[in-house]
């Protein structure tokens, strides 16, 4: 049983390359009978501007690493083994995925043991497009049970994923964290300083898009 458990997402992933997959924490809260709510949107109807925050403020090297981003993980090593303590995360938004798809949160050390080798998987059998499209659908974005980009953007702002605007999506973007916590409706100082860092790296970041269904043309001129 224990073996079918662990093997149960790698026979998955593949099929995910399509439909609308839940995450363990709907499934859970369903369960419970608490609210759920989560509206899918696909990729190409979500404003520009919110893939490219999450990227800035997830996970800077989405399009370079396979599911790990390796150099970020060794920083997180060496300063735990220095200062004694972990301060910061290095999840990819691949991992995430794997997490929210097929497994549990908070620091736990199994889980992260078992989230490694299928970030991996996942990058393998599904394009980047389709991993941040998982991303953005099932990420809880809100206090009371807004999943992913739609119930997001209508709780915070009132209207849908698609006419988001730089601000707002790297606003959504800061409560990815702890969206209990944090508040994009009802921003403090905290979300409100995170939002113009996060515009001003998606702005940086150049056009560098792998998560475009056909890549950008450079100028000829």
């Amino acid at each position: 049983m224990l073996l079918v458990a662990l093997l149960a997402p790698y026979v998955l992933t593949p099929f995910y390359r399509i439909g609308h997959p839940v995450s363990t924490l709907m499934a859970w809260r369903w369960l419970r009978g608490a609210k759920v709510d989560r509206r899918w949107v696909d990729l190409a109807a979500m404003s520009p501007y919110l893939p490219r925050s999450v990227v800035a403020a997830e996970d800077a090297h989405f399009c370079k690493h396979h599911g790990i981003d390796w150099g970020a993980l060794r920083e997180v090593i060496d300063d735990a083994q220095e200062e004694g303590a972990v301060k910061r995360g290095a999840s990819t938004i691949t991992q995430q995925v794997a997490k929210n798809l097929f497994l549990w949160g908070g620091r736990d050390p199994v889980r992260k043991v078992l989230e490694l080798p299928l970030a991996l998987w996942i990058d393998l059998v599904l394009p980047k497009r389709r991993i941040m499209e998982l991303y953005l659908n099932v990420a809880e974005l809100g206090p009371s049970g807004q999943f992913g980009a739609g119930a997001g953007s209508l709780y915070a702002f009132g209207k849908s994923a698609s006419s988001l605007s730089s601000r707002e999506a790297a606003m959504l973007a800061s409560i990815l964290p702890n969206p209990v916590k944090r508040s994009a409706r009802n921003p403090g100082p905290g979300v409100r300083r995170l939002t113009a860092i996060y515009m001003a790296r998606a702005r940086a970041a150049g056009q560098e898009r792998c998560w475009r269904a056909v890549p950008e043309r450079k100028s000829t001129s």
